[in-house]
Parts: structure tokens; sequence; C-alpha cells
């Protein structure tokens, strides 16, 4: 790594922000947390408590985690002697104008400034920062909940530094993370636009009564989530192709697959009572379980995809 990160602010405490804290300070940095939400003292420490767990499932040592996140008094506190800044505030490009032009007038002039943003790329907000500021601004977009998902999309704008693009790669791989530099910006960026592209065929489906919400999911955890958690889209078809790999798959079924599905596939309808049809029918296949009960399922499913991929690796070295 070509600079030390030893101290993280994390503006913004909602779902994803509190996550990032918990990551930061599993692996060592001092972490100081603003939001303006009264309860944000309680929200972190229920954080902590919450994740430390699955934290330690990954070999990370959670002593003392309380200990490294602080709560500050605004943005200004929380930034003043950052070496990163990860935001997460709202999906408004106006918000992020006025929020990004307070980091760089408050953050030391060495600090990397990482966005959360899931579909506004940082040239929207930084068009009236100065070259030396917008430099060092850029997306670092995760999937949530980020202290378990690896993935973070690192996507520069117009303006921003090499070194800055090489420094987000460094800081996130020192926190475990597995960052994708993305070297165009587009609205929504590539884990959105992919998951976008699948969940509009998804309601489609439903609406159309082919399968339900639960059999969809069912569906797509044993096929398509099952390979792709492994392989990937692109060598999941390499080897769909046999021994001819890509090339094979291509000529030989790719000219009947479009043929069949490219003018196919759906667009879900938009109108208020099929939009309400689809609510109750997911309703009806999870709403007797909580939140709680259901992020629960998720991460523990996740943890133990991780940890089997490690094993696999780890047989494979």
């Amino acid at each position: 790594m070509t600079r030390a990160f030893r101290t993280a602010a994390v503006i913004g405490a909602g779902t994803i922000g509190l996550s990032w804290a918990t990551l930061f300070a599993a692996h060592g940095l001092t972490v100081k947390v603003s939001d303006p939400r009264p309860d944000l003292a309680e929200a972190v420490a229920d954080a902590l408590e919450r994740n430390a767990p699955q934290l330690a499932a990954r070999g990370l040592d959670v002593t003392g985690l309380a200990d490294r996140v602080h709560i500050a008094a605004d943005v200004a506190d929380a930034v003043r002697d950052a070496d990163v800044v990860q935001e997460n505030g709202p999906e408004r490009v106006e918000f992020k104008q006025d929020l990004f032009a307070t980091l760089v007038r408050e953050a030391p002039e060495h600090a990397l400034l990482l966005s959360s943003s899931s579909a506004i790329p940082s040239s929207a907000f930084t068009g009236e920062l100065p070259d030396e500021a917008a430099a060092r601004v850029l997306i670092g977009h995760p999937f949530n909940p980020p202290h378990i998902v690896p993935l973070v999309e690192v996507v520069p704008g117009e303006r921003t530094g090499e070194d800055a693009v090489q420094d987000a790669v460094d800081f996130y791989t020192s926190v475990g993370r597995t960052p994708v530099v993305e070297r165009k910006e587009i609205p929504g960026f590539v884990g959105n636009r992919l998951q976008n592209a699948l969940s509009r065929e998804a309601v489609y489906l439903v609406q159309q009564g082919v399968v339900t919400p639960e059999d969809l999911d069912k569906v797509v955890m044993n096929s398509l989530g099952l390979r792709w958690s492994t392989v990937g889209p692109f060598l999941g078809s390499h080897l769909g192709g046999g021994p001819g790999g890509y090339r094979h798959l291509v000529e030989h079924i790719g000219a009947s697959m479009r043929q069949r599905l490219d003018t196919g596939l759906g667009s879900p309808s938009q109108s208020e009572e099929d939009q309400e049809r689809l609510i109750e029918a997911v309703e009806k296949a999870y709403g007797s379980s909580t939140y709680p009960e259901l992020t629960e399922t998720r991460d523990r499913r996740q943890l133990a995809v991780l940890s089997a991929l490690d094993s696999a690796d780890k047989e494979e070295n």
C-alpha cells in the first residue's frame, strides 16, 4: 500500500454507513461517525454488537471494536483528522454537491473522499469543486452489507487523479474488500445495472403468472446464483461452450438463443394495480418473517458461501 490509512470518517449512519464503520474498525482504523439522526449512539452500538460476530467468523479480531468507533459532533468534527472519508448520504445530486463542498473545506488536503453512491457518478456532483479537490473524489460503491459482501466498485470521475484511484484500490484491499475499477462513468455503474436487468425480467415473469416470487428466488438460488457465485457470467458461458469455449457457444447456439430471447424479454407493467399485486405477492411470500430474521438468514448464508469459496481456493493453492 502506497500510503497509510489510520483514521476514517463515515458520513451517514444508515445501513451502509454503519456496516462500513464496523468493517473499518475491525481492521484497526479509528472511525468517527456523523449523522443527524437523534439515536446515532444507540444505532452505532447496536450495529457493532450485531456485526462483530460476523466479522469474527471471517477471522477478524473484534476485541475492543467499540473503543475504535466514536460519535462525531458534526461533519466537520468527523473529517477533521481523516485519512479517508466514506460518504453514505441520500441519492440526490444537490445534497452531495453541498456535502462534498463541506468535505473539501473541512477534511485534510490528503484525505481520500469516497462516495457510496449507488447510481450517481461523482462527476455529477463535483463540477463546482476546484481541480485539486475533484482529483481526490471518486465512487466507492459497495453491495449491502459491505462488511460481508466483498465487492466495491471504484469509479473515478472525469477529474479524479490516478493516484486517488490507486489509493482507493489500496484502501479497500486493506480492509478485505475486492475493488474493481470501472473506467467509464455510467448511471448505476456495473453491479446495479446487471441487477436491474435481471430484476426487470423477474418482475415481468411474476406479473405474467409464470412463477411466484418465492419460486423465482428458488430458480436463481439453485442455478444462476450458485453458478455465478463461483465463476461469473462470462466464465460460466465459456465453460458452457465445452472444450470449444465461448467461441463454440456463440457460433453454435448463440444465434438460436438470441432469436428466441432477445425480442421476447418482457417489460414489467408500471400500473398501480399491477404494482400493488406484485407487492402483495412478495409480502405473502416473505411477510411472515421480520426484517432482522430475514437479514440474519441472508448474512449467515452469504458468510457460508464466502467460507466455502475460501476453502476451495485454499485447496487449489
